[in-house]
């Protein structure tokens, strides 16, 4: 699934629901993996994948998931929009069934029609740990990565080289 400009969502959402059975049982195997040759592996494949992926030309994440938008995030905003963090909250944010601060709608408020970012230097947390496929011990994140296949076409890719590795 290649992030061109006629990139289509809603297929990469088909093709992540056909596999997703598959890369559930592919994620419950890594768990066992030993830790570093897991890491090293996912992150091979991220920084090979993101080195050929446009994510302007995407943009998904931020068009059809909210983040948890922590209270720092959410005062590093407002500094950054010269608001108070009440204000912000009001305009932009809802607490959803876990009690956590997400976007009140989705696309972001904050994205722009060319899929920039209006606040990047200053977004929130989750948005610049997204897709997690470089973080440390990524076997804590495989459950949510599976999520991920059907929004994120890098990771949908990852999981595809991840099956014919493991």
């Amino acid at each position: 699934m290649r992030i061109t400009g006629d990139f289509n969502p809603e297929a990469l959402r088909n093709l992540a629901k056909q596999q997703k059975k598959a890369n559930a049982k592919l994620a419950n195997r890594l768990k066992k993996v030993n830790t570093r040759t897991l890491d090293e592996v996912v992150h091979y494949w991220h920084y090979k994948k993101f080195q050929e992926a446009d994510c302007l030309e995407c943009a998904n994440c931020c068009k059809s998931i909210s983040p948890i938008v922590t209270s720092q995030d959410i005062t590093r905003i407002a500094k950054h929009l010269k608001t108070k963090p009440a204000s912000l909250i009001a305009q932009y944010f809802t607490i959803d069934e876990d009690g956590d601060y997400v976007f009140r709608t989705q696309p972001c408020p904050f994205l722009a029609n060319d899929n920039y970012c209006s606040i990047y230097e200053h977004r929130p947390r989750a948005c610049r740990d997204y897709p997690l496929t470089d973080r440390t011990k990524f076997y804590q994140a495989l459950d949510l990565s599976v999520k991920n296949t059907a929004i994120c076409p890098v990771v949908f890719e990852i999981f595809q080289e991840l099956r014919e590795r493991f």
